[in-house]
């Protein structure tokens, strides 16, 4: 599908607040309802940033969140699910549900009517928690209610108002693959093509591009994510943010969650925005006429406003 660039005010620098920018995307399949979802990553250290962090996103009141993977790092303490209890259900309890019970979070006490919490497996959660086994005891993905295709809670589906989701596990350990024609590449093609949303956005942990200086880009996941029907990319894994247009088509590395920032080098050509200030989130607003991506300081600072909007 064809993106009209239609507006382009931006500067490429590191420390910034960048204006707006707005793309057109093709007609919508189908009509839905509205949806506002926060995006965090690289959270899980059990600090003062991660608890920055999640005041302001509690304080959006979002209806959903996701996050870009690595969940859980072994400075946030704890034992067996416990680790998540104080990585995730100490901040963000109140967005979960149909996970593990813990002191921090009790969940099997509340009265959550759906799961609203819905993480990517990033490499800390398979290092520092000795296995994905963790990760998979202590969440239930995508959760009661929700249809997923893949058949597992490393990668998954799931829709919310105007958006489909995606959730990939770009770690090397999965056992489905993670090149362009893995079998779990092929789940995603084979779902973007069904799909029926207005919108279709993919996100993972490893970032097919980035400038970062901690980690860079990731060639095994560079698919063709625009052919096969996707909008947007969101990844972590670099604790930094950018965005980049590739050919087109939009990447985000969002990791200022709370881990140790990193710096950019080898600036890619694609790259419209790069920012390594402060710890912050996006908050996303979607219909099914336009989606606008927004990332926010802890201090409120908006630093880049994005909008793709369906042409004519």
């Amino acid at each position: 599908m064809k993106i009209l660039v239609i507006l382009v005010i931006s500067a490429i620098f590191l420390s910034a607040v960048a204006a707006p920018f707005v793309l057109n995307r093709g007609p919508a399949q189908a009509q839905g309802s509205s949806v506002t979802f926060a995006v965090i990553g690289d959270y899980g250290m059990n600090n003062a940033p991660e608890l920055n962090v999640a005041n302001m996103v509690a304080s959006w009141n979002p209806d959903l969140i996701l996050t870009t993977g690595d969940d859980y790092y072994s400075a946030a303490g704890g034992t067996g699910t416990g680790k998540y209890d104080l990585s995730t259900g100490k901040y963000y309890c109140r967005f979960l549900k149909d996970a593990a019970s813990g002191p921090n979070c009790p969940v099997s006490g509340m009265d959550q009517v759906t799961n609203r919490f819905f993480p990517s497996l990033g490499n800390h959660d398979y290092t520092d928690t000795g296995g994905v086994s963790v990760y998979e005891s202590y969440f239930t993905l995508p959760g009661s209610g929700f249809s997923n295709s893949s058949g597992n809670e490393r990668y998954y589906d799931f829709v919310w108002g105007p958006v489909h989701f995606f959730v990939l596990n770009s770690n090397s350990q999965e056992p489905n693959g993670i090149s362009s024609s893995s079998t779990q590449a092929a789940w995603l093609q084979s779902r973007l093509a069904a799909s029926t949303s207005p919108w279709q956005v993919v996100f993972d942990h490893h970032p097919p591009y980035s400038s970062g200086t901690g980690h860079g880009s990731t060639p095994s996941l560079q698919w063709p994510f625009a052919a096969w029907g996707a909008d947007v990319v969101l990844s972590g894994h670099d604790h930094t943010y950018e965005r980049l247009l590739v050919d087109g088509f939009p990447y985000f590395i969002n990791g200022l969650g709370g881990g140790a920032i990193y710096y950019f080098v080898d600036i890619l050509d694609g790259s419209q925005i790069r920012y390594n200030d402060d710890y912050g989130a996006m908050l996303v607003d979607a219909d099914p006429s336009q989606i606008t991506f927004q990332f926010i300081t802890r201090q409120g600072v908006v630093v880049d406003t994005y909008t793709i909007e369906k042409s004519p």
